[in-house]
Parts: structure tokens; sequence; C-alpha cells
């Protein structure tokens, strides 16, 4: 399996689809896997967020700006009162608040985040994210290290 998409399985995980979203998760499933990325991972550029940033009245705009075998940056768009009901991710992920600002619940508890707010999750952590104005965010999912295999262990030798 491409690995995008096994980092955006995880991502929209069984508990997200349990919470009646399976409809909405498999259509961004289906939209992610057809997206082109606004960055090749092997060329440099430049992009301006706020430019590349799209809304929709009463919705959610997301948009993959760049992908690659370890990670994902997705900048989304919402308009006011929209939201993202609590789920859980198998990946780190980083949020930073680019504009406006929303109310972002984390294990439950809800915190205020705005414009140049910076959200480190570990893994696992139930959350959910409400606009409470129209806002723009920076979502990059990263995968957890893996343990190195015992056959990849370095040993030392002593000549002796």
């Amino acid at each position: 399996m491409d690995p995008f998409a096994t980092l955006f399985r995880d991502y929209l995980n069984e508990e997200c689809l349990n919470r009646g979203m399976a409809l909405a998760a498999a259509n961004c499933y289906l939209a992610g896997m057809n997206e082109q990325p606004l960055i090749d991972a092997g060329r440099e550029k430049i992009l301006s967020l706020a430019a590349e940033t799209q809304y929709a009245p009463n919705g959610v705009v997301s948009r993959t700006l760049l992908r690659t075998e370890n990670m994902r940056m997705v900048l989304f768009g919402f308009a006011p009162g929209q939201e993202l009901t609590e789920h859980t991710s198998t990946q780190h992920a980083l949020i930073q608040i680019l504009s406006g600002a929303c109310e972002f619940s984390l294990a439950g508890k809800p915190r205020e985040l705005k414009a140049g707010d910076l959200l480190y999750m570990p893994p696992n952590v139930p959350h959910a994210v409400k606009a409470t104005e129209q806002f723009s965010m920076l979502l990059t999912l990263f995968k957890p290290a893996t343990a190195p295999d015992a056959n990849d262990t370095p040993t030392s030798s002593t000549a002796g």
C-alpha cells in the first residue's frame, strides 16, 4: 500500500469512523488519495500559506501541501462554526494556527487557540476542533519512530 494511504488511513482510524463519520471519512480518504500535493518532495518551492488557504461557506477545505513516506502537511480552512468531532491519530501531530481562532479539545479539555499558537500532540490523544471564527491551520503528521530491528543494532568489536 502507498505510504501516504497508510498514513492517511491511520489518521482516519476506526474511532473516527465509529463516531458516525464513516461517509465523511471515506470521502476525505478518497479525495486525499487523488489529491496531488502542491509541493513535489524532490524540488524546492516557496508557497504563500495565506494565498493557498481556501474556505468554503459552511465547510472545511483541506489541501495537501507535502507528502513523503513518513510525513504529511495539510493546510485547512474552516468556516465559522465548523468542526471535526473527537477522534484520535496514530501519528505525531503539529498544529500551527495561521489565522483566526478555534476551540481545540485535548482529551476532553477545551483550549482556545489563536493565530500564532503551536500545538504538539503525541499519538493516540483524543482531540476535536471547532472554529469559533473563520480560521486556518497547518497540520503536520509524522509517523512515530520505529524500534530498530535486532539485526540492525550495531555491535562493537575489539581486537585484542
